[in-house]
C-alpha cells in the first residue's frame, strides 16, 4: 500500500518552521515539531542549522528538573522568509495543480482509442 504522505523539501520545512514561530511567537521544541509535522531525530539538524545562522533563536530553560528548549523567529528569519522563501514558493509551488483532463489521462492512461 503506497504512502499518502508526500516528500517535503528542506526549503519548505524551513519556511514552515519560520511561519509557525511567527504565528505563535515562541514554541517549545516539542510543540514546534508537532505543528510542523517533523521528527526530532530526522530534523534536529535543520533546527540547529537555522539557529546557527540566526534565522531562529534557541533558548533553554529549566522547568523543575527538566530542561526545555524554546524557539523564536528572529528578524533575520522573517526577512529570509519574505525575501527568499516566499518568492521561491511562488515560482516552484509545493503541489502542482493538474487540469481535470490531465488527471483523467493519468488515471486512464494515454491509450483511449
Amino acid at each position: 500500500m503506497p504512502s499518502t504522505k508526500e516528500y517535503r523539501e528542506r526549503i519548505y520545512i524551513r519556511k514552515d518552521i519560520i511561519l509557525k514561530l511567527v504565528q505563535y511567537s515562541s514554541l517549545t521544541q516539542t510543540a514546534l515539531l508537532s505543528y510542523c509535522g517533523l521528527n526530532l531525530q530526522k530534523h534536529k539538524e535543520i533546527l540547529d542549522g537555522m539557529a546557527e545562522k540566526g534565522l531562529i533563536a534557541k533558548t533553554e530553560k529549566m522547568w523543575g528538573s527538566k530542561k526545555i528548549t524554546i524557539y523564536k523567529a528572529t528578524e533575520k528569519g522573517r526577512q529570509f522568509c519574505k525575501i527568499i522563501l516566499e518568492p521561491y514558493e511562488a515560482l516552484f509551488p509545493r503541489f502542482k495543480k493538474r487540469s481535470r483532463s490531465k488527471r483523467r489521462e493519468l488515471s486512464f492512461g494515454n491509450d483511449l482509442s
